[in-house]
């Protein structure tokens, strides 16, 4: 039987990091969406907050687009949605733990693109010339 070494093809328990039930999955799938992680990050800067104050911290997000990103992000259990029972009806999302710890990596990238962002804009302008 051969030895399992980690490294980038294997993860800790021996498989393939990127296999179909791999859970590195759901953390691409988050990122993947683009208001997802804008979502969170706003959350994270600001605290709990009111759809209406959502939209206009975020800006270029429509009220159907950014309600189908909360109701993802909490079926992904990353907010929590608190109702109030005050007429009319009052509603505030704030981060959930897991919410929290996806923080961390949302800077990350945003740092890269701060650094990388001019040569990846570069290098789509180039392409769309060629």
């Amino acid at each position: 039987m051969a030895e399992l070494h980690e490294g980038p093809d294997v993860d800790a328990m021996g498989g393939n990091p990127f296999a179909a039930d791999c859970r590195a999955r759901i953390a691409f799938e988050v990122l993947a969406n683009t208001w997802d992680s804008v979502v969170v990050y706003v959350l994270g800067e600001n605290g709990p907050m009111r759809p209406r104050a959502l939209l206009d911290r975020i800006g270029g997000i429509s009220p159907k687009v950014l309600n189908e990103t909360l109701r993802r992000l909490e079926y992904n259990g990353l907010v929590h949605r608190r109702r109030y029972a005050e007429a009319p009806p009052r509603v505030d999302y704030t981060l959930t733990e897991a919410g929290t710890a996806l923080l961390g990596p949302i800077r990350a990238l945003a740092a890269w693109a701060d650094t990388h962002g001019d040569e990846v804009l570069a290098a789509q302008e180039r392409f769309r010339r060629s």
